[in-house]
């Protein structure tokens, strides 16, 4: 007996609802050309078990699309998220810039802003230690602009030419495909042994920058120096720097590397949840703006993409702020097709002669051709600009517009000269003036390599020190060629000989001599930048989209957990009741608490602070769990809060946290060890949360 089907298909039931508008009662599936399917579940068959029919369309064309549905990924940025937001003009910049986003106070401009690591591939950990991108399109009044940056405002090379050989050198061995999203193996090192003018991203590299706690935490920059052209033709050299008004925090190294294996998409569940929750992330703009003859004083060369303009000799102006709130309808529509290119530029907005930009402003265009298809990639609804598009380009793959009439070229009198040329309305390169004969060569200045990596060095505070040496010394041990790590090494002691020695320590050599430099003159020499450290820039203070783990369990004290519970959702944290399994716990007061997330799955790494509530019965059961031992002590190890209440502070002493630091001082992100209790422990514990690690805590080897 075959059963009787009605046409119409129901939604699993307990399925996530979606975020479309429900199917109307006569909303059928179709195939590709519309026409109505009566069975999507069972292919045409010659009898019930004879072969299927070459003629069932519908099957091939179904298995055909599926067949069919990869693209090439990325060969950088392969691994990213997205968000769709607005970017808002604090003022009109017109003397500045003619740029459209600027034109007026208050001025909003649509944007969808894509985050990504470098060298991962598309199904790699967000948590790997990579710089970041931050790529922002602007869809203008005048067309897209592309402002395709980094997390990081420095590049490892100076030219384009190089790119090619940074890449294959950081990518997974060619003769064994390993290591996946990662730098730390011979291959890369050898390269940047090798390449002097890699020394100062190294050094940014191998600090907390490059594994941040969020892509809501932590900067953007153009890294290029770029100009500013006003209506009357008068153009200023400018960088572009995006803070985060969540402030810049980042993971610690054994966070990172557990979140890789606990939540593989940490960052974009945490920037996809924060959205959805309308917490939504925020950054300002800030312009650093200079003239030509302040860039002929500064003592590099402001073409150089590994050198940054420091703060103290040209201010940060804030502009605007990016708005993040909507997220994607459709991941691969949007941002696996988004197809960003430094090339895309809008008047107002123009090229320096930094020779990696050049490059770019040719590969970013190029590399599309492949990897969508052809040419007609901006016509995708995720690049189509927002203004109409007029002009000559006809045919080519994948061709989505239809154009009308004979002509398509210019000029034309048959169709009345139009689209006409929008003379000085329209986009025109700043006329600058070039002289000099055809060379493969470098500027003097591009040959000096450690005195701005010196500069990060001397500007982190010795907590941020402390990790950068553990970063080179973990990179540096994953490397098996000894040369090579001594080489990395005689490198460092043209930055900092205490960084040279502290990481020659970790690898079991004596520091070798240094390496000469390439520039014959004296190095300058920088003044320390506070901006430089994260620590300069804390961020609002607020704990919105924190995750705060409430253990609980039989006897815990239910009154005093849903009033913590409630206080830190008041101000947008989310507080879970993690527990030794799924179901409801029998709180003191005859409370029924229903837990959230299991210890089977909760992994510490994934919160930003843990609560122990009072009752007796409750940490004695808590006692006994090794699981939750190990949560707590990994909380602390990670510099995190932890608030205790009542008898929660001897799971303190059962788990083996000290009270104090290191120094003998208490422990500040230890809320209620010191017996305080009620709005006053509440408040502390919503302080340190908002600080987010407290890493004076931090011994070697640690101390639980």
């Amino acid at each position: 007996m075959s059963s009787k089907t009605t046409g119409k298909s129901k939604a699993p039931e307990g399925g996530a609802p979606d975020r479309a508008a429900e199917c109307a009662p006569d909303q059928f599936l179709t195939t590709d050309q519309g026409v109505p399917i009566g069975d999507n579940q069972n292919s045409l068959k010659a009898g019930l078990r004879g072969p299927t029919a070459l003629e069932d369309f519908i099957m091939r064309e179904k298995i055909t699309h599926f067949d069919h549905e990869r693209i090439p990924e990325r060969v950088v940025h392969a691994r990213g998220s997205a968000a769709h937001g607005y970017f808002e003009s604090y003022q009109d910049l017109s003397a500045l810039t003619r740029a459209a986003p600027f034109a007026a106070s208050g001025k909003r401009t649509p944007v969808f802003v894509r985050f990504s690591t470098v060298a991962g591939e598309r199904g790699s950990a967000d948590t790997a230690r990579d710089p970041r991108g931050f790529a922002v399109k602007f869809y203008t009044d005048e067309g897209n602009w592309d402002l395709v940056g980094n997390n990081i405002p420095v590049f490892f090379i100076q030219d384009a030419i190089k790119f090619p050989d940074l890449i294959h050198a950081v990518k997974p061995q060619q003769n064994d495909g390993m290591p996946q999203a990662a730098s730390a193996h011979d291959t890369f090192w050898d390269f940047a042994s090798l390449s002097p003018e890699t020394t100062h991203m190294l050094m940014w590299q191998m600090s907390d920058r490059a594994i941040p706690r969020s892509f809501r935490m932590m900067q953007g920059f153009g890294v290029h120096t770029f100009r500013l052209v006003n209506a009357a033709g008068e153009a200023r050299f400018c960088k572009f720097h995006w803070t985060p008004l969540a402030g810049t925090h980042s993971l610690l190294w054994d966070e990172a590397v557990k979140l890789a294996g606990a939540d593989a998409d940490f960052h974009r569940r945490d920037l996809w949840q924060a959205i959805e929750a309308g917490a939504f992330p925020e950054w300002e703009l800030g312009l650093q703006v200079f003239n030509d003859k302040q860039a002929a004083k500064m003592p590099f060369d402001i073409l150089d993409p590994t050198k940054i303009v420091p703060q103290e000799m040209v201010p940060l102006t804030p502009v605007g702020r990016l708005v993040l709130d909507r997220n994607p309808d459709n991941f691969f529509a949007e941002t696996e097709q988004v197809a960003y290119c430094a090339a895309h530029v809008v008047p107002g907005i123009d090229f320096s002669d930094d020779p990696l930009l050049q490059g770019r402003i040719f590969s970013y265009l190029d590399t599309q051709l492949s990897r969508l298809g052809g040419p007609n990639f901006h016509q995708l609804p995720i690049n189509a600009p927002h203004v109409p598009v007029r002009n000559d380009q006809r045919d080519g793959m994948h061709q989505q517009s239809v154009p009308r009439g004979a002509v398509a070229y210019d000029p034309n009198s048959l169709g009345g000269g139009c689209p006409f040329q929008a003379g000085a309305a329209g986009f025109n390169s700043f006329p600058e003036a070039v002289s000099g004969s055809f060379v493969r060569a470098k500027p003097q200045l591009f040959a000096e390599h450690y005195a701005q990596a010196t500069l990060f060095w001397n500007s982190q505070t010795p907590a941020e020190q402390r990790h950068i040496v553990a970063a080179f010394r973990f990179e540096l041990t994953k490397v098996d060629s000894v040369a090579v790590r001594q080489r990395v090494v005689a490198r460092l002691v043209n930055v900092d000989a205490g960084l040279a020695a502290a990481v020659a320590d970790g690898l079991g050599f004596a520091v070798p001599e240094p390496l000469p430099g390439d520039d014959p003159q004296p190095a300058p020499q920088y003044a320390v930048s506070p901006s430089l450290s994260q620590t300069s820039m804390p961020g609002n203070g607020s704990i919105a989209t924190l995750r705060v783990a409430l253990l609980v369990d039989d006897g815990v004290d239910g009154e005093l957990t849903e009033k913590l519970r409630a206080a830190l959702k008041a101000d947008g944290a989310v507080a879970q009741l993690v527990g030794r399994k799924l179901g409801l716990v029998e709180a003191a007061g005859g409370i029924e608490l229903a837990v959230d997330i299991s210890l089977d799955v909760a992994a510490p790494s994934t919160f930003d602070a843990v609560a122990i509530q009072g009752g007796a019965e409750f940490v004695a059961l808590l006692a006994r769990n090794g699981r939750v031992l190990e949560f707590v002590k990994e909380q602390y190890r990670h510099c995190k809060p932890i608030l205790v209440q009542g008898e929660g502070l001897s799971l303190l002493e059962k788990a083996g946290i000290p009270l104090n630091l290191a120094d003998g001082t208490p422990d500040s992100f230890l809320i209620g060890a010191d017996g305080s209790h009620g709005q006053a422990a509440l408040n502390a514990f919503k302080t340190a949360l908002a600080q987010h690690k407290l890493l004076a805590r931090e011994t070697d080897p640690p101390r639980v």
